[in-house]
């Protein structure tokens, strides 16, 4: 065989076999490609596009509201006057430095009365008085404060007493009273009605001008 033509013939294997490895190269790469496409596209949010259809929103399921009703103003009720058989209306009014003691002691008288079915109209707590204690130093005439006093008041309003179980109530009372606890029963007024209220000198002046 002709000397050339094999040289021909093995250039031409060589290149056959360069060119059947780069195939082969390109189809790894290309299925590598393929393999790691789908997976980078799966990372990806698709579904912003997509419509929602309300997921997520709940308020439309729950059933609508009634407005609620503007809180009217609190009126005084009408003072019940005493008979010859019942007392009218009391306020049985407790007070203390010590606002557990006051709280305490005011529920206790609460559910005496419920045991011995004595009405109970209302029961509430009248505003914080503070009180400050002035010290006068031994030398000079300027004065500090030494302590803050806050007094505390819990009012628990009586209804158709009866007069002849008044003198057991208390006593009962009055034996179970703490001490640093002042207790005191008298007859409800208007001017105790508005006690209840904290003051607002402020308003009641913007009020006087208005007015005016």
């Amino acid at each position: 065989m002709n000397p050339i033509f094999r040289k021909l013939q093995a250039s031409f294997i060589l290149h056959s076999r360069a060119l059947d490895q780069a195939a082969l190269l390109l189809r790894a790469s290309v299925s590598v490609q393929l393999i790691q496409g789908p997976l980078t596209f799966a990372n990806e949010r698709q579904y912003r596009t997509m419509p929602t259809h309300g997921i997520g929103r709940y308020k439309h399921l729950i059933p609508k509201e009634a407005p609620k009703k503007k809180k009217e103003r609190l009126q005084m009720k009408p003072i019940k006057m005493a008979t010859d058989t019942e007392y009218g209306t009391l306020n049985v009014k407790v007070s203390g430095y010590d606002m557990i003691l006051v709280e305490h002691y005011s529920q206790y008288i609460h559910n005496l009365c419920n045991r011995l079915g004595v009405k109970v109209a209302e029961s509430y707590a009248l505003p914080t008085k503070t009180m400050e204690v002035m010290v006068m130093a031994e030398q000079g005439t300027k004065m500090y404060i030494d302590a803050i006093l806050k007094t505390h008041e819990r009012i628990v309003q009586l209804s158709q007493l009866n007069a002849t179980l008044c003198p057991i109530f208390m006593e009962v009372l009055l034996k179970n009273q703490p001490e640093g606890v002042q207790l005191s029963v008298k007859q409800h007024t208007e001017a105790d009605y508005l006690d209840r209220f904290k003051a607002r000198p402020e308003l009641a002046g913007l009020m006087a001008q208005i007015n005016y």
